[in-house]
């Protein structure tokens, strides 16, 4: 298998793991979903003056946008640091790595597009935030050496 389709694949199952942290999370302290990553797509689609439709189909699409960009954010995190060399590091110093890599690339884009600013975080936003990203980089870092 080529190294590539293995960060696919690596990062896939990450993003498996933050998405059921993340779901988990939700039902346990009934909090509503975030909206940041539609909101994201509603800022990109501006910037690139693309029409997401009416009111309804426009929500729709963001909708459906929104979470794909989390599913590219996470296989592009696998994909650069199996590029980078970083499968060499032992579990635990490549799940740091690829949690640190994952939340750069989602948190750096949300930030430039003014979507959210985490200097106004509170520790409990930064906790929702970081442990799922941590599921994300546990597992895409063991699956990483399972295809090895």
């Amino acid at each position: 298998m080529m190294p590539t389709s293995r960060a696919l694949i690596a990062g896939a199952a990450g993003a498996s793991a933050l998405n059921a942290v993340t779901y988990l999370d939700m039902a346990v302290r009934a909090r509503p979903a975030s909206s940041a990553a539609e909101d994201s797509v509603g800022r990109l689609a501006d910037l690139a003056r693309v029409d997401l439709g009416d009111q309804r189909t426009g929500e729709n699409r963001r909708s459906g946008l929104g979470p794909l960009l989390g599913y590219a954010t996470s296989v592009a995190a696998a994909a650069v640091f199996a590029a980078a060399g970083g499968r060499r590091l032992p579990v635990v110093g490549a799940a740091l790595a690829l949690t640190g890599l994952a939340m750069i690339g989602s948190n750096g884009p949300l930030t430039v597009l003014k979507v959210t600013d985490p200097r106004s975080w509170s520790t409990t936003d930064w906790l929702t935030d970081l442990i799922p990203h941590l599921a994300y980089g546990a597992v895409t870092a063991v699956t990483l050496q399972a295809l090895r």
